[in-house]
């Protein structure tokens, strides 16, 4: 999702775009302006030629986590970040000519469940398996710290309606059963993908930013307030709850205790840094989302 739009708000620009997938010849149907190249990232590093006169990569390579946590599950969730990660960061310091800078994909997981507690780029990393993952996911990108300029984006939940969170509520609210999940008191901190997109490319082009920030909108809500909002704009009911059992069921323990989780995560590296959110409210954010 993340990727297929920031290739177009890049080919837009007159960039020129380089992607490494693992079924290029899919890839190149998907995006014929994009010249692709092969890699089986928990594998082998990309191959040499991928780079050659590039300015700078962005990597936002990861196995779907909106899938059961089995142990093989968590396995392939894991070595699709760390591995993928490190035999990207291989690939570069290989090089005799290096891009500038790594913009490198991670999650407000990291930070585990804060409750209504306000976390920023300063809040330490917190417990459980979406936390690991994020903090071993960045480790990997971090051994490129002494080859080239490194920037870490944590993302929250991008919103976009033709696929992730957005897609998957859409349906259900559309015929008039959306609901909260669980309480609904605990903080989603979303972003517009537009917004996504524009944090990846500032990141790149602007010398100054380094380290961590978090992609998220500077007004993160509750789940309550993101389904009354989101019945609000489809002129929708929101009458209904999805209680943890259920959730339980559907999505296996683990994963349903994180989707129950939340955190109030503000973006303040990023704004303080120069970033501004063209959609910093929720409401707004969804009716431009939903627009057409």
């Amino acid at each position: 999702m993340i990727g297929s739009a920031l290739c177009d708000a890049l080919l837009t620009r007159g960039d020129e775009v380089v992607g490494l997938s693992r079924d290029p010849r899919r890839a190149r149907h998907t995006n014929p302006t994009v010249t692709w190249f092969a890699w089986e990232p928990a594998r082998e590093r990309p191959p040499a030629e991928a780079f050659e006169s590039v300015d700078g990569v962005v990597n936002l390579i990861g196995e779907s986590i909106d899938q059961r946590w089995s142990e093989d599950a968590k396995r392939r969730i894991l070595e699709s970040r760390r591995t993928a990660t490190h035999n990207l960061v291989q690939a570069i310091g290989a090089l005799e000519q290096r891009p500038a800078v790594l913009v490198s994909q991670s999650a407000i997981g990291y930070y585990g469940d804060h409750g209504d507690a306000i976390v920023d780029e300063s809040t330490p990393a917190g417990t459980g398996f979406a936390s690991e993952v994020s903090v071993e996911w960045e480790q990997a990108a971090h051994e490129a710290d002494d080859l080239l300029r490194v920037v870490i984006v944590r993302s929250g939940l991008v919103l976009d309606p033709r696929s992730g969170l957005l897609k998957q509520m859409l349906t259900p609210f559309k015929v008039g059963v959306g609901g909260t999940i669980g309480s609904g008191s605990q903080y989603m901190s979303w972003v517009h993908i537009d917004d996504e997109v524009g944090l990846l490319i500032w990141a790149l082009e602007n010398e100054k930013v380094t380290g961590t920030l978090n992609a998220t909108a500077p007004n993160p809500v509750t789940n309550r307030q993101l389904s009354k909002a989101l019945g609000k704009v489809l002129r929708r009911p929101v009458l209904l709850r999805v209680p943890g059992i259920a959730l339980s069921v559907r999505l296996g323990g683990e994963l349903a205790e994180t989707v129950k989780g939340g955190q109030r995560v503000l973006p303040r590296r990023a704004t303080d840094l120069g970033f501004e959110f063209r959609h910093p409210e929720l409401e707004p954010a969804l009716r431009d989302l939903l627009s057409d």
